[in-house]
């Protein structure tokens, strides 16, 4: 029997067949300006700072099948939404549109987990029983979403990390027991729904379930502008047959945020949710998955702060997030326990695994990544051109935009939004579009040492990996804050006996970068940017600080649990020293910058000290949490009623000659450049009438969050030229070709070859990382996991001996084969079916 793919991990479905082998990433949206033809271009330049283009128009369309039909028309440049329409990919294909293929999308549901009974509404929330939404995965069929919805162009997904990323294919035969044990029974979801609704003492009457006499009705929020309105119509439509009242609140992204995201939980508005994510680039690591989805400290948002793992869940959680192991069986182990306790917790349910297409005109390039597209690609702001021209302008269009207020520190984290965001910052490094792995941007080396066994490798040659018995942590270095004085505590402070770390990294910045890096309004950055940064990494969870937030108080505690300290080994050239007991897997992936970009965008000290005054008067507040707690506005530093006290206290900082947390930061910010940074931001604000002030290759030039546009116009003060990032060509994605033996006779060996390729020729062996496989009896049980061998270049085999064969049970057999690249990161599934006979 003969089984092959050319994807990834469609794993065998045969509908995947709509989209060919190198669907290359997704791309983003974009709106062209209808007169580009008459534009005047230039022919590359190498020494052109900043980015290709002059200028990017940014306008908001919801709708997919609009969005084809404009691109059709010459209206749009680039749609920066991953689609998975058969039917539109197929329409793009036929007008002969360029696409970008990503895998690092997926759908969930999302429930309200407070309860049992709504504060605001006094309704019934039957999801506040973790075993209702357990019993949530039994009641969906995943395999119809996949196959009906999205034509083939997805695949079930049951847990919190992504089946195309390489933790997917180091825990298969984990993950696959899991997939079977939460296989589609809605008989025993209604059994366990039943017996939990009557605990809370519901009652069916009439086939109606029944609260306190009235009928229990699911305020269900489905999103609009997607496959989603059909999940939500699929998923209301079974919980109608299971006795429930279901209201459909169709919503756009917007609207839907103020009721799920951003609403108090106690408030009753509502009780499930049609989730969407993308991970933005390719996650190497997904040890955090369980922290971020499950725990108050994935985001400082009211809903996430309403989440109450059990202590045996938000332990592993913490401990992974951490990587408080040594080894990766180790790891493995405590993998499969966070599996198991997520499925029990289940917060929100997985649904699929998407391959996304995102089209564009056949005259543009970009560097999109394989996760995230180019809505979620670091580097589409660096890449973003139309081929073998320079200038000019081009128009993005996206579902939503301007979703949510924009602040660095807990501003939205929109994927539409975060992908302008994006492009008006830098960072320390930036991602490989195709490994996830780090390459310097900003710095210009590192050094990683991690102690002796601890499983972490290293891939570039811009990062030296060494091991230690010991790593001590120097005595001058900060390892904590006293709010009240404003001031570092240091190692020596807190520790007089010494202090050691299972990692340590050394971050060295080039000779010229206060000279070379300079924010949007003309300040050069400063050794000020970078201190502030980390000040408020503990500030803000400090009960004692003027800006204290408790939204900040989960993630803080788990990130002290594990630091050992920071130490500015050097201020010029800068050098950073960064000491922890948390580790990674990969050496590019350990080295800790401290440049200023933070959560959700770039932030200069100037800007962000202004916001910092008006929180610490109660006027604005960073995170939404707060601003609820506070009933304040959530700072938004681009447009609304957040300008106006923002420019207020710019004024007054600005004849203050202000210094935020001036006990430290005047160490680093000397009177002379605060004068100039206010000087220079109220001569920014005159002039763009917004504060976000970046320091990426584009700078925001307006938003008009009402009417839905964004535009950005190229910053020719950037430090780098415009073709630093071009070598990034079509990602390896290996093919798969699998050939057995129809049927085996138990007790007799067998043999399975294995032809992996790309673009038909061999795939190198050293380009490999490993060929595993598995295999799955005729009752669908794990029955054994082997490594393949090799027989010559792009030729593999996977035998099972005599003995194998004999242990396993008698039937409709399974061998399924992962291949799992080296040079990018989305591993390759293929099975085939043969029969054990006895």
């Amino acid at each position: 029997m003969r089984a092959s793919s050319k994807w990834s991990w469609v794993k065998g479905c045969a509908a995947a067949a709509l989209v060919p082998a190198m669907l290359a990433g997704i791309t983003s949206p974009a709106f062209s300006l209808g007169a580009q033809e008459e534009e005047e271009v230039a022919v590359p330049d190498e020494a052109r700072p900043g980015a290709y283009l002059d200028e990017v128009v940014v306008t908001e369309e919801p709708s997919e099948s609009a969005a084809i039909t404009r691109l059709e028309a010459g209206e749009i440049d680039l749609y920066a939404s991953g689609m998975t329409d058969s039917e539109l990919y197929d329409q793009a294909v036929a007008a002969g549109l360029e696409y970008e293929e990503s895998f690092g999308s997926y759908s969930e549901i999302t429930f309200n987990p407070y309860g049992p009974v709504f504060d605001g509404t006094g309704a019934l929330n039957p999801f506040s029983v973790p075993r209702i939404r357990e019993a949530m995965n039994y009641l969906i069929d995943r395999e119809y979403i996949a196959q009906e919805i999205f034509g083939g162009l997805a695949v079930p997904r049951y847990m919190p990390i992504t089946s195309a990323f390489p933790d997917y294919a180091r825990l298969a035969d984990v993950a696959r027991s899991l997939e079977l044990e939460s296989a589609h029974d809605p008989v025993i979801a209604e059994q366990i729904i039943t017996e939990e609704m009557e605990n809370l003492g519901a009652e069916m009457v009439n086939d109606i379930w029944h609260y306190d006499g009235e009928p229990v009705e699911l305020l269900f929020v489905i999103r609009s502008e997607d496959e989603r309105q059909e999940i939500g119509d699929y998923i209301s439509a079974e919980l109608e047959d299971i006795g429930f009242e279901v209201d459909r609140l169709y919503r756009t992204a917007e609207e839907a945020s103020a009721l799920w995201m951003t609403s108090a939980p106690s408030e009753g508005n509502f009780h499930l949710y049609t989730g969407g994510w993308i991970t933005t680039v390719i996650s190497r690591d997904q040890a955090s998955n369980f922290d971020f989805f499950y725990t108050p400290r994935g985001l400082g948002q009211p809903l996430w702060q309403a989440y109450e793992p059990s202590d045996e869940f938000d332990d592993i959680a913490d401990r992974l997030a951490r990587r408080e192991f040594d080894t990766l069986e180790e790891r493995k182990e405590m993998f499969g326990e966070a599996l198991e306790l997520a499925m029990e917790d289940s917060v929100r349910i997985w649904l699929v695994d998407e391959q996304s297409f995102t089209p564009m005109q056949p005259e543009f390039q970009v560097a999109a990544d394989l996760g995230g597209g180019v809505s979620g690609a670091f580097l589409w702001p660096h890449t973003f051109r139309r081929e073998g021209e320079v200038g000019g302008s081009a128009s993005i269009a996206m579902p939503s935009i301007l979703t949510e207020p924009w602040n660095p520190l807990d501003g939205s984290n929109w994927i539409f939004d975060m992908m302008l965001i994006r492009a008006t910052g830098d960072q320390g490094t930036l991602p490989d579009p195709f490994t996830g792995l780090a390459w310097p941007q900003r710095i210009e080396r590192a050094e990683v040492t991690v102690r002796e066994g601890l499983p972490v490798g290293r891939t570039h040659d811009w990062v030296t990996l060494e091991t230690a018995s010991q790593i001590d942590v120097p005595d001058d270095a900060w390892i904590s804050w006293d709010p009240e004085a404003q001031e570092f505590l240091t190692v020596g402070d807190e520790h007089p006996d010494g202090l050691t770390a299972r990692r340590k990294s050394v971050a060295y910045y080039p000779d010229d970068f206060y000279e070379s890096v300079r924010w949007h309004d003309g300040s050069p950055i400063s050794l000020g940017d970078i201190v502030l940064g980390f000040i408020l990494g503990f500030d803000r969870a400090q009960e004692e600080s003027p800006i204290f937030d408790q939204a900040q108080v989960p993630a803080y505690e788990s990130f002290i649990q594990d630091f050992r300290g920071m130490r500015i080994a050097n201020e010029d050239p800068l050098v950073i020293e960064w000491y922890s007991d948390t580790f990674f897997l990969d050496a590019e992936a350990n080295v800790a910058t401290a440049f200023p970009y933070y959560a959700q965008g770039p932030g200069a000290w100037h800007t962000l000290a202004a916001g910092i005054r008006a929180e610490a008067d109660e006027e604005l507040a960073f995170s939404s949490d707060k601003a609820d707690r506070l009933e304040v506005e959530w700072n938004s530093m681009i447009a609304g009623p957040s300008l106006d006290v923002l420019e207020q206290h710019v004024s007054a900082a600005a004849e203050e000659n202000y210094i935020p947390y001036a006990p430290t930061l005047s160490q680093f910010i000397d009177s002379q450049e605060a004068s100039e940074r206010w000087e220079n931001l109220q001569a920014w604000y005159d002039e763009y009438e917004h504060f976000w002030v970046g320091i990426g290759p584009y700078l925001l030039e307006e938003a008009f969050p009402v009417e839905g546009t964004v535009q950005l116009t190229r910053n020719a003060a950037y430090a780098d030229p415009a073709d630093k990032w071009e070598r990034f060509e079509e990602p390896q994605i290996a093919e798969l070709d699998v050939l057995g033996p129809p049927q085996v006779n138990a007790g007799d060996p067998a043999e399975f070859e294995i032809s992996i390729t790309f673009g038909g020729a061999p795939y190198a062996s050293e380009n490999l990382d490993s060929v595993s496989f598995l295999v799955f009896d005729s009752t669908g049980s794990l029955a054994y996991v082997g490594d393949a061998e090799e027989v010559a270049e792009g030729s593999w085999t996977a035998r099972l001996s005599e003995d194998q064969t004999r242990e396993i049970e008698p039937g409709s057999t399974r061998v399924e084969v992962i291949a799992s690249p080296l040079i990018v990161s989305i591993p390759t599934f293929e099975s085939v079916e043969f029969v054990i006979s006895e």
